[in-house]
């Protein structure tokens, strides 16, 4: 029986804990157990691991939960116990943050990985030697794997399930959660552009404008018009609240328009694409499959299976 230990201390997020519960802990094909210094507070509740955190050196696969407080190191009996446990040959994925133990752990050295959008930069930053993609929801090394923010967690639970034992196991368990059977790990984190949040702000009543408007050609000359401000100065008004240039935004929203679209109605490629201003589905399958990860016939697939 393929033994599978879930790391559990003080300070972790119970979504992606108890994710890894629900995917593991009533399969019969694994042995799972919570290990961790007993008791531990997970946010409102208080967990009894079955075993303390050595166990994990046991385990042919360990899963390292979200940290809530990535500003913070991480406990060194937790990075100790992961580290210990590599080293002896399992296989050890996190969950979100839990990335930021493993890489305390020096596991992701000179290796490809990912967490919650929200967080990668700071990841990258204080481990310059891991190599943070930010735009994918799991990656996959082997021996290591790392996934993004929250739903991405189930999506490698569910990629390690298809690994060990097929792609009917791991569809019958997605049936059983009521979630998605299979996202590839390449496809995007779907991440909405932020957009301003006061009213006062000189971009507050222009992007619902635009928005509203998405079916339109529009150019930055439009939208500065629009504001009643120089393209430059709206070049850098955006730059600030959004992050991104004016029309990357723009594209940002025809793409997450176009995924609202796919999702849930039956309008065909080219429909949808004229919905979202992009005029053919020759155009919208390009900027979709860069963008996205997966052309929007994959994408329309995966969410209504």
């Amino acid at each position: 029986m393929h033994a599978v230990a879930l790391a559990a201390t003080d300070g972790m997020l119970s979504f992606e804990l108890t994710i890894a519960t629900e995917v593991f802990g009533d399969d019969p094909r694994y042995g799972f157990a919570v290990c961790g210094p007993a008791p531990v507070r997970v946010g409102r509740f208080l967990l009894e691991p079955d075993h303390g955190l050595d166990r994990l050196a046991r385990a042919d696969t360990v899963l390292v939960p979200g940290w809530a407080d990535v500003d913070a190191d991480p406990p060194a009996g937790l990075v100790e116990a992961v580290r210990a446990a590599h080293a002896r040959g399992s296989r050890v994925a996190s969950l979100c943050t839990g990335a930021f133990v493993l890489a305390a752990a020096g596991l992701l050295d000179g290796l490809r990985a990912t967490t919650h959008w929200a967080h990668t930069d700071v990841l990258a930053a204080r481990y310059p030697r891991v190599t943070v993609d930010p735009d994918v929801l799991y990656v996959d090394n082997g021996q290591v794997l790392t996934s993004a923010g929250k739903a991405a967690a189930m999506d490698l639970c569910l990629h390690l399930v298809r690994a060990d034992h097929g792609p009917a196991a791991a569809n019958a368990i997605a049936r059983r959660l009521v979630v998605p059977p299979h996202r590839a790990g390449g496809q995007a984190q779907f991440v909405t552009a932020p957009v301003p949040t006061r009213d006062d702000h000189p971009l507050a009543s222009l992007l619902p404008w635009i928005t509203a408007r998405l079916d339109r050609p529009l150019t930055v000359e439009d939208l500065a018009r629009r504001a009643n401000m120089s393209s430059r100065h709206l070049g850098r008004h955006f730059r600030s609240a959004t992050g991104t240039t004016p029309l990357r935004w723009l594209l940002n929203q025809r793409i997450r328009r176009a995924q609202e679209l796919l999702e849930n109605t039956d309008a065909s490629i080219d429909a949808v694409a004229e919905s979202v201003g992009m005029g053919t589905a020759t155009t919208l399958r390009r900027h979709f499959n860069r963008t996205v990860g997966v052309p929007p016939d994959t994408y329309r697939r995966t969410f209504r299976s």
